[in-house]
C-alpha cells in the first residue's frame, strides 16, 4: 500500500496539475478583482512545507485536491473537469463570504 491509500479504498487517479493550473490561471489572470482572493485561496490550500518538496509550488496535496474534486463534483472526482467557470464561481463565493474590513 502506498502512502495516502487506505485499506478498502480504490486508488485515486493521478492529479492533472498542469491542466488544472492552466484552468485556474486562465480564470484569474483576466480578472484583477479576483487576484487577492485567489492568492488568499492559494495560501489556504497549499500543502504545508511546499517549498521543501518538488515541484516547489504552493499547490494543495494530492489527497486534499482529490477530496475537493469529489466534494465539488461527486463520484470519483474525475467525471467532471475543472473549468474556468468553476474557478470564478468559487473565488466570487470566497470574496462574498469574506468578512468586510471596514
Amino acid at each position: 500500500m502506498t502512502s495516502g491509500e487506505q485499506a478498502g479504498t480504490a486508488p485515486q487517479p493521478p492529479i492533472q496539475w498542469g491542466r488544472d493550473v492552466l484552468v485556474v490561471l486562465g480564470a484569474v489572470l483576466p480578472r484583477p478583482w479576483l487576484w487577492g482572493t485567489a492568492l488568499a485561496a492559494l495560501v489556504r490550500l497549499a500543502r504545508r512545507g511546499w517549498w521543501r518538496r518538488p515541484p516547489f509550488l504552493p499547490l494543495p496535496g494530492n489527497d486534499y485536491w482529490h477530496f475537493r474534486l469529489v466534494t465539488v463534483f461527486g463520484g470519483t472526482g474525475t467525471e467532471e473537469q475543472l473549468t474556468t467557470k468553476n474557478v470564478v464561481d468559487y473565488l466570487e463565493w470566497c470574496r462574498r463570504s469574506r468578512p468586510s474590513r471596514g
